[in-house]
């Protein structure tokens, strides 16, 4: 068995890999301290992109299943671009994603705190709770003060 030190790079690619999906960019970033001639890394990322090992879609879907239940839009929308996806393929799940934007809200909510506020003190707490997982402004306002279940 092959240790740490002597794995080629593709080796440590796949071995990134096993783990979660990633993108080139991440790859890149991950393993360029191990490039040891110009070059050898794009090259193996080239096969391994070939082969089908990486997989641009694949890393935005996982993310969105992986995220989307306990994150808002803007924070998954983060998550993405910081992960060097395509920004029209980002635009895209996040439109998808402001769909459900207040549903996901209700979620995440129901499960932290699950009764309304008692006072402005405890509101202001559930809305900046939900807003530093990165919901919106008006889902947070809609799940807090109820007015979601108007609305539905």
């Amino acid at each position: 068995m092959a240790t740490l030190q002597n794995l080629s790079l593709k080796g440590r690619a796949l071995r990134l890999l096993s783990a979660r999906e990633h993108s080139r960019a991440e790859l890149e970033r991950k393993l360029v301290s191990f490039e040891e001639t110009p070059g050898s890394l794009a090259k193996a990322l080239d096969e391994l992109q070939a082969k089908g090992f990486i997989n641009e879609q694949r890393v935005l879907e996982s993310v969105l299943h992986r995220r989307s239940a306990k994150l808002g839009t803007t924070r998954i929308r983060q998550e993405l671009q910081g992960k060097g996806l395509a920004p029209e393929a980002v635009q895209q799940a996040v439109e998808q994603l402001r769909g459900t934007e207040v549903a996901r809200t209700r979620e995440v909510w129901r499960k932290k705190f699950g009764t309304p506020p008692a006072d402005a003190a405890e509101r202001a707490k559930q809305m900046r709770f939900l807003a530093g997982r990165g919901f919106g402004a008006e889902a947070i306002r809609k799940v807090v003060t109820g007015a979601v279940d108007e609305d539905e």
